[in-house]
């Protein structure tokens, strides 16, 4: 590329062209270089005269004159206001005009597609559709009829100026000015003071929430990736190769398998007669369902059939008898839109830091949850799986573990501990195994015809910060955001290791999440050689990255697992389930991890605590619902010391400190702060939640994990 040396384009004095001058010599050696074909933009050039950049070295400096490029502002896809169905009279209105459109009847069609297109035509008239357009961090949501009056004088008055140029229109012109100013500040104070004083009361307290989320989106210097890396590493950047990459990657992922054995047995097949599907089991699944959730390709959300009540759960039970009789569901619950969502961790611009998310048919979600409801009162899964469980959670799971390692510490005794990771578990998932599987658990021939039917001709696209994808095939894995996903995968896994599993605590597993205990070194490689072998012939596959090795009470140093032949990263400390085990047994790491959470929590709420203008029981609330619950996480398992306890509430009182404005030098007591908050000492809520747990586990039977540690 042909660069040329700007300071030579110009004539000037000797004293504006000498850049250093030292000892009675001065000499031009500092130069602003810039395209050729540049120079026309380039206006003038000079050293500054008296003022220097270091020693003996003057300033030059360059003028030109650039045109900025109109930022293109970005659009989003046109979306009809469900939202607005939270409104109970809106609701009415809505119903109402249904009721209209099918001729004073409250009985919907029998067909789906002719159901759908008359609750979104209806949706659209009703509670209209959003613009499509990218707000770009303006804020309109206080704008005024008086505002829009003012500004339609200004701009009035500015195109008057500009045709007349005269010093009586250039005043008119500022005093448009000045009244649009007077105007914006006056509606932003009236619209500031209704917000808070919505704020105070019980109704505005989740639109509480809402603007904390806002202000933590409006605070990130970054809200979009727009370019992404492919391959090979490079950057790209165009709106076609960033769309190809990720469609190329998700395409890659969702329809190659992991190598496998194939099955030469045959599985006995359950042909029995199925019940028809009652009004109650769909009650039940439609009260399970959440509001305000995206809404998948067909544009038809669960607040529809909530807002039309027993209208709705006669048709939908009339639709799951129909769907369950011909084992076919509507093609159009057959496409779903793939979001990517990143990881919080590595590179953003690595498409496999992020996790795909599928926007599914919320009436496919409510057919997956009657579907699983019945699933799960046929087939039961092992006691080692705590992973979307019945009665069992992560606490329950780490407090297994820890008590497996308390007994162990005690005892002076050596534990091994393997973490098993799983590449891309979901993903990866094998179908023609999930229906032996199915099969092999004695799961009804009909439900298995009826899942399977889920999964068949299944299409999505991607839906990045640069647009969507064109379509493509989904033949491997489950659907990530199913209702019924879960579930599968934790049929399978208890199918493929039910001759490797141990009883708990020596065997856990949360979904794709295991642990692997034994006394010795040598017996946790055999079993992690065997869990390896019988996954890795079904198509699992266990990763040699990610799986990592932790000793407790190691009496020498040596060394690590090894799985076919290569070493397991040894570890000190690991992150299981969000709650830090430590290979000493103590749990100092896990309270600086927990007040590190607490803070982070605190950040992404911190536009509304830091806030002058809500009150001080607000933001208690807002403190005990979004802060305290990750200062606390799994501390009910822990015994900690008064030491910790103390880390904790120092770090409490900062961030409430920091909520209420007072710093130590207004010489306020902590107790005074925490009665204006309505908080209690954050010791005070480790002591309840431990005996909350101890109260629980009292409680369970004989059977229950933590009755036989």
């Amino acid at each position: 590329m042909e660069m040329a040396v700007v300071n030579t384009y110009f004539q000037k004095r000797e004293e504006h062209r000498v850049t250093y001058r030292s000892g009675g010599r001065s000499t031009q050696v500092d130069y602003i270089l810039c395209r050729r074909g540049h120079l026309r933009e380039v206006n003038d050039c000079k050293v500054v005269v008296g003022e220097s950049v270091a020693r003996q070295h003057r300033m030059v400096v360059c003028k030109m004159t650039l045109e900025v490029r109109k930022k293109k502002r970005g659009k989003t896809e046109k979306k009809t206001k469900w939202w607005k169905l939270q409104n109970e009279e809106t609701c009415e209105e809505f119903r109402q005009k249904l009721r209209q459109v099918l001729g004073g009847q409250d009985e919907l069609p029998d067909d789906w597609e002719t159901t759908a297109e008359i609750i979104r035509e209806t949706g659209r008239k009703v509670l209209g559709v959003s613009s499509g357009k990218r707000k770009d961090g303006k804020e309109t949501w206080w704008w005024n009829e008086e505002v829009q009056e003012c500004v339609q004088r200004k701009r009035l008055a500015k195109r008057k100026w500009d045709v007349e140029r005269t010093e009586e229109g250039r005043q008119e012109y500022k005093d448009a000015q000045r009244r649009v100013k007077r105007e914006v500040a006056k509606a932003k104070q009236k619209a500031y003071d209704e917000l808070y004083d919505r704020l105070d009361t019980k109704e505005g307290e989740k639109d509480l929430y809402r603007l904390a989320r806002q202000r933590d989106r409006d605070g990130k210097d970054v809200q979009q990736i727009r370019v992404i890396k492919d391959r090979d590493g490079n950057v790209l950047t165009t709106q076609e190769s960033v769309q190809k990459r990720w469609k190329e990657y998700f395409e890659e992922l969702m329809n190659v398998e992991n190598d496998r054995e194939r099955r030469e047995e045959d599985v006995v097949v359950v042909e029995q007669e199925v019940a028809e599907i009652g009004k109650d089991e769909v009650r039940k699944a439609l009260k399970r369902m959440k509001s305000g959730k995206a809404v998948g390709p067909d544009d038809v959300p669960v607040e529809v059939w909530k807002c039309l009540g027993e209208t709705a759960v006669e048709f939908l039970t009339s639709l799951f008898n129909r769907i369950l009789e011909s084992e076919k569901m509507p093609e159009e619950w057959r496409r779903s839109v793939l979001v990517p969502i990143f990881k919080n961790k590595g590179d953003t611009q690595n498409c496999s830091n992020y996790r795909g998310i599928k926007l599914m048919s919320h009436t496919m979600k409510l057919w997956e949850r009657v579907v699983e409801a019945r699933l799960r009162k046929k087939v039961e899964i092992c006691e080692q799986q705590y992973g979307f469980m019945p009665r069992k959670s992560t606490t329950d799971a780490i407090f297994a573990l820890r008590m497996l390692m308390e007994k162990y510490r005690e005892g002076q005794k050596e534990l091994h501990c393997v973490f098993v990771d799983l590449e891309k578990a979901y993903d990866r998932v094998p179908r023609e195994e999930l229906w032996y599987c199915m099969r092999s658990s004695g799961v009804a021939e009909k439900y298995v015809r009826v899942v399977q039917d889920m999964y068949d001709r299944s299409m999505t696209v991607v839906r990045c910060a640069v647009g969507q994808t064109e379509e493509f095939k989904v033949e491997v894995g489950l659907h990530q955001g199913s209702a019924l996903s879960p579930f599968l995968f934790a049929m399978l896994m208890d199918r493929l290791t039910d001759e490797v599993r141990q009883e708990s605590p020596w065997t856990m597993m949360f979904a794709d999440d295991i642990v692997i205990c034994s006394e010795s070194r040598e017996q946790v490689e055999e079993q992690l050689e065997r869990w390896r072998f019988a996954l890795e012939r079904r198509g699992m596959k266990v990763s040699r990255s990610k799986t990592e090795y932790m000793c407790l009470n190691e009496r020498d140093q040596g060394r690590s697992v090894r799985l076919q032949g290569a070493e397991v990263k040894k570890v000190q400390e690991f992150k299981y389930l969000g709650s830090t085990v430590q290979c000493d047994g103590e749990c100092g790491k896990e309270v600086k991890r927990r007040v590190q959470a607490g803070w982070s929590g605190w950040r992404k709420v911190s536009g509304v605590l830091c806030d002058r203008r809500v009150s001080a029981r607000l933001k208690g609330k807002v403190y005990k619902t979004v802060v305290r619950p990750a200062l606390l996480y799994g501390l009910e398992t822990v015994a900690v010391r008064q030491r910790q306890e103390a880390e904790m509430e120092v770090a409490e009182m900062k961030m409430l400190r920091f909520s209420l404005g007072v710093t130590r030098l207004d010489r306020i007591r902590n107790e005074y702060i925490r009665g204006t908050a309505h908080v209690a000492c954050v010791s005070d809520k480790v002591r309840e939640a431990r005996l909350r747990w101890f109260g629980h586990v009292q409680r369970r039977d004989s059977g229950y994990i933590g009755r036989r540690m």
